[in-house]
């Protein structure tokens, strides 16, 4: 397994692997390359979006970590870093989680971070399963979603 920076020529592979994602049922939101740039690759309080690939290069997943700033859609705490994660359904419990992980705690590190939050669907079980595996624990509850918080050793 590979895991590097996603670039912005990698929009439309992590896009393939939203769409796996909504064509499974784990997923709402839009798949589209446009739609990774703005939300994960490029996005302005993105700290870094790291992505795991196979030999031949196929994105198997990808997470994503932002700098909360004030105002911030999911009402995390200014300072906090806003973490997500999204593994294509084939590629689901072979390790690139928790590479990910290990890589965007690194970034973390680097940006001095003291707390990242996790907000997850209150029915993605799986989800909520690897966050807690991380090290990850429940803080707060939302009428359709569970918030998680890992708090990084100063």
């Amino acid at each position: 397994m590979i895991f590097r920076t996603a670039q912005e020529s990698d929009a439309e592979g992590i896009a393939s692997v939203l769409q796996d994602l909504f064509d499974a049922g784990k997923r709402r939101k839009p798949c589209s390359a446009e739609f990774v740039l703005g939300h994960y690759i490029s996005h302005p309080d993105s700290i870094r979006c790291t992505l795991a690939g196979d030999q031949s290069g196929r994105i198997l997943g990808f997470q994503s970590l932002r700098h909360a700033v004030a105002d911030n859609p999911y009402d995390v705490a200014v300072g906090w870093g806003i973490i997500g994660t999204h593994i294509r359904p084939s590629a689901a419990r072979r390790g690139v989680g928790r590479g990910l992980f290990a890589l965007t705690l690194d970034a973390a590190h680097g940006f001095d971070l003291t707390f990242i939050d996790a907000t997850i669907g209150a029915k993605n079980a799986e989800g909520l399963a690897y966050y807690e595996a991380m090290g990850f624990r429940e803080y707060r509850q939302l009428e359709d979603a569970v918030s998680k918080v890992y708090q990084l050793p100063s």
